[in-house]
């Protein structure tokens, strides 16, 4: 065998997790539909002035549909796949444990925030799973929650 045949075959060997266009389509859009919607949430909470914005709840979205998809994709069994939610869950919560902070008159802010970024992983995971109507859905209501409820006064 030739070194590139060889090396044909290690690049086709690399991308045989997408065996077809159609499982690539469906990768593509449960991908883009996580980031679009972390994006919409993130937009949101940019456009209120806090600090995790359109890029970060995004690449949450993402991330959390990437793992999700990978073990689905390399044939993980549902138990196997709710261990590593349970990871993304616990791992999402300390990221969002480090936008909370107490300000000098005792005040504790940023619990919208993190929230925010934890609803936004479990958008994240919907969209991954292909279950993207409880995504959009639940995309829409949390919209609704920070844009429509009165804020409480400090």
């Amino acid at each position: 065998m030739s070194w590139w045949t060889r090396i044909v075959s290690a690049i086709r060997a690399d991308f045989s997790d997408l065996p077809d266009a159609g499982q690539a389509a469906s990768l593509l859009i449960r991908l883009l539909i996580a980031a679009l919607l972390g994006g919409a949430l993130g937009y949101e909470r940019k456009r209120a002035g806090k600090s995790a914005g359109v890029r970060t709840h995004m690449l949450v979205s993402l991330g959390a549909a990437l793992f999700i998809l990978i073990p689905q994709q390399a044939g993980a069994t549902s138990g196997d796949i709710t261990r590593v939610l349970q990871g993304v869950v616990a791992g999402v919560g300390f990221l969002g444990a480090g936008t909370i902070l107490k300000d000098d008159r005792g005040e504790i802010r940023g619990l919208t925030t993190a929230a925010g970024v934890w609803l936004t992983a479990a958008i994240g995971v919907a969209a991954g799973m292909g279950r993207v109507g409880s995504a959009v859905l639940s995309t829409v209501l949390a919209l609704l929650i920070l844009s429509a409820l009165p804020k409480p006064d400090h």
